[in-house]
């Protein structure tokens, strides 16, 4: 399955209710488009917009205006229920941040999107081991909660979890953050793995050295303003 990401005409602005209703633009008029077997990095100065590009693509903020389609999917439109079997068959993001809930062992933590999905228990929980073993977290671990780990650590959980299904489309934020050279060369890997199989891949990538290894393109957001 292959899929493409877009935004089209996309605007969005934020009201700051606390400081007496100021209206703040942070894009107008915004054109990208992510197609299979492509990694675009988002690029621009801090502040300029980029993390608002991708949580408006995992759906998280609306447009204003505009449209922002996943596949044939439009995000505009799209009712909770439909964004959440989206997000499990075919947007995945790999945040900064391991959001999980609390004394569920890291193995399962991982293993979680296959489950969802349907996909054998003994199967998913051996994809799973698999990655953490490649990913370098001890094997004494696995059994621990992810909360108790290191930001490194924690930060290869989110990569194992954000890996471990095939998603025709994922968005990276600053996927090499915080790791060692051994384990940021396994992630490049991973990524270059799932471009080269046809993903539509879009990044924050602060690592210029990562981004001219994995990526094929740029999008310079403050062009967005």
């Amino acid at each position: 399955m292959t899929a493409c990401l877009e935004m089209n005409a996309v605007t969005k602005a934020f009201t700051l209710h606390n400081q007496g209703g100021v209206t703040i633009s942070v894009m107008s008029n915004a054109n990208l488009r992510v197609g299979p077997g492509e990694c675009v990095a988002l690029v621009g100065p801090s502040g300029a917009g980029k993390s608002t590009v991708m949580r408006m693509a995992y759906g998280n903020y609306l447009a204003d205006d505009g449209e922002i389609w996943v596949g044939d999917v439009c995000l505009n439109r799209a009712s909770p229920r439909e964004i959440l079997m989206l997000r499990r068959q075919t947007l995945g993001y790999v945040s900064q941040f391991l959001r999980v809930v609390p004394r569920v062992a890291t193995t399962d933590v991982v293993a979680e999107p296959l489950l969802a999905l349907g996909v054998e228990p003994r199967q998913a929980h051996a994809r799973a081991t698999e990655l953490l073993r490649m990913l370098n977290i001890p094997e004494r671990l696995w059994p621990l909660s992810p909360m108790t780990f290191s930001g490194g650590e924690q930060q290869r959980v989110n990569i194992a979890r954000g890996f471990i299904h095939a998603y025709p489309v994922l968005l990276l934020d600053e996927p090499t953050a915080s790791l060692d050279a051994e384990n940021r060369a396994v992630v490049l890997s991973l990524i270059e793995q799932a471009r080269d199989r046809g993903a539509a891949i879009l990044g924050i990538f602060h690592d210029e050295a990562a981004r001219q290894q994995v990526c094929t393109g740029e999008i310079d957001v403050s062009e967005f303003l």
